[in-house]
């Protein structure tokens, strides 16, 4: 039977864990991936189906299962695995997508890195998705691709298949049309965007710079232009726009651009916020630190999420201000984000010094400034270091959305602690009450970091408040209905299980 809803994502919806000998398919550990969101529209249609890449030695191995049925708390739904070797992913995801593409999206045009791109293999890689999706959709079903690495698909798939209702969400930042013309792929991947009924993006910047980039290139006509909702229009950040476009044309078809923001699974943060495990955790902390205020910083080990830029910040802050030392103490966690990987590499070696001149120049017997974590902390651990930090400092240079933000003011059901968020994440739109921070000003982050230790209980609570309220309304299936809803129809209607 055919599916009347297909995502095509490059993560398989599941965690492989062999038990006994044998593969066991288990739900994802990240809580706030998108994942269990995208898997719960699985139960509003009569059927449905995932397409996803799986490593394979030998794709022409017989014993490799492509499809396989999975039956979980969603529903039933199928999976199509596709098989790819180590040489395919790693010339498709790890050099092309984040060597050439990342540091693109990113505004890091001394990063792009062209000559090793392998740029038949990302086509060929591309068409493979699409093949499988082509294969597994029924008549006028709905077709969701994610993400930048499988930007190909759609104009692949519109080939195939005509029929469907294909929609594209753009994880990532989408830059400026100077900045995306830089690759020499651009017209292509245009086009195939252009291939889509809908397009999403996180915010309305991402979705203008778009058709920016695709009116650079193509005879794409505005079709209509609205208001952004006063909610987000009313920001100053370097990231708003006082409108945006929702409609565009091109060769006789209409394709329609959402802006709507990932969000978190707050009802299960607060679960996990509010159990005795985290309570006995959280009073641990709070012990270890005493009297101390904790700032913490979470991200990945990667040039767009502004460590080193942080990290710098908060030394002059301890040479600046003697009267802090040994009262404050910063948490950075820096987990990698692709192993082997020299621009990481570089990274982490350069946040390890910074963060031992640091400590060696203003540590004592009894208090290190800086802890800097390099693995990844399990999600329980995380929300009780959210509940026991006084600020959390989320300062990337460049950030699509940004989630670790969202989680804080999720986990904080206390309405407290100071959220200190650079304008250049998308999330600063949203979080209006955030103490917003320019992390390309050294006086912007300095006197952002001060200001939010500063700040009285009153204006505390009251900012934190008024965030939560803003994660909760806008959370992760808020987006999810946001983004389904741009073809027009209600998600929770029967229509669609009719297919």
């Amino acid at each position: 039977m055919s599916s009347n809803l297909v995502i095509v994502y490059h993560r398989q919806p599941y965690e492989e864990v062999e038990v006994d000998g044998k593969i066991e398919y288990h739900e994802n550990k990240s809580p706030n991936g998108i994942v269990p969101t995208l898997k719960s529209f699985f139960g509003r249609f009569d059927k449905g189906a995932w397409v996803a890449w799986k490593h394979a030695e030998d794709p022409s191995n017989p014993d490799f299962e492509r499809v396989i049925e999975i039956d979980d708390q969603y529903g039933k739904y199928t999976v199509t695995r596709l098989p790819l070797t180590p040489e395919q992913v790693t010339s498709f995801y790890h050099i092309s997508s984040k060597e050439a593409f990342w540091p693109i999206l990113h505004g890091f045009k001394e990063r792009y890195n062209y000559d090793p791109v392998d740029w038949p293999t990302f086509r060929e890689v591309n068409w493979a998705f699409a093949e499988a999706a082509a294969a597994e959709a029924a008549e006028g079903a709905v077709v969701w691709v994610h993400d930048y690495n499988l930007w190909l698909v759609p104009g692949y798939l519109r080939t195939l298949r005509p029929d469907v209702k294909i929609s594209f969400f753009h994880h990532t930042p989408f830059p400026s049309a100077d900045m995306f013309n830089v690759l020499p792929w651009r017209k292509e991947i245009l086009e195939s965007l252009l291939a889509c009924d809908v397009v999403g993006f996180h915010i309305p910047r991402y979705a203008n710079n778009f058709v920016s980039a695709a009116r650079s290139l193509l005879e794409v006509e505005t079709l209509k232009r609205e208001k952004v909702h006063d909610e987000l229009s009313a920001q100053t950040t370097a990231l708003s726009e006082q409108s945006v476009v929702t409609e565009i044309g091109y060769e006789g078809r209409v394709i329609r651009l959402q802006a709507s923001a990932v969000g978190v699974d707050v009802d299960y943060i607060e679960k996990v916020a509010t159990s005795a495990e985290t309570a006995e955790r959280l009073a641990r902390i709070k012990e270890e630190l005493g009297e101390r205020k904790l700032i913490l910083s979470v991200g990945r080990t990667d040039y767009t999420k502004g460590g080193i830029e942080q990290l710098q910040s908060f030394e002059r802050l301890m040479e600046a201000r003697p009267d802090l030392r040994g009262k404050i103490r910063l948490m950075h966690v820096s987990a990698a984000a692709n192993a082997n990987m020299t621009a990481y590499e570089e990274i982490q070696h350069d946040l390890e010094h910074l963060a031992g001149m640091i400590n060696g120049r203003y540590g004592t017997f009894d208090w290190q400034p800086v802890s800097l974590i390099s693995r990844p902390v399990p999600f329980r651990d995380l929300v009780a270091y959210y509940q026991a930090a006084d600020v959390a400092w989320i300062t990337p240079l460049a950030d699509g959305m940004n989630l670790v933000c969202k989680e804080y003011c999720a986990a904080r059901m206390d309405n407290d602690g100071v959220l200190v968020l650079s304008e250049f994440a998308g999330a600063a739109v949203e979080l209006g009450f955030a103490v917003h921070t320019n992390p390309f000003s050294h006086k912007s982050m300095d006197q952002g970091i001060q200001y939010a230790l500063s700040l009285p209980d009153t204006e505390r609570h009251g900012r934190m408040k008024a965030n939560r309220e803003i994660v909760r309304r806008h959370d992760v299936r808020f987006w999810a209905e946001d983004q389904m809803k741009a073809f027009g129809h209600d998600m929770t209607s029967d229509s669609w299980a009719a297919g």
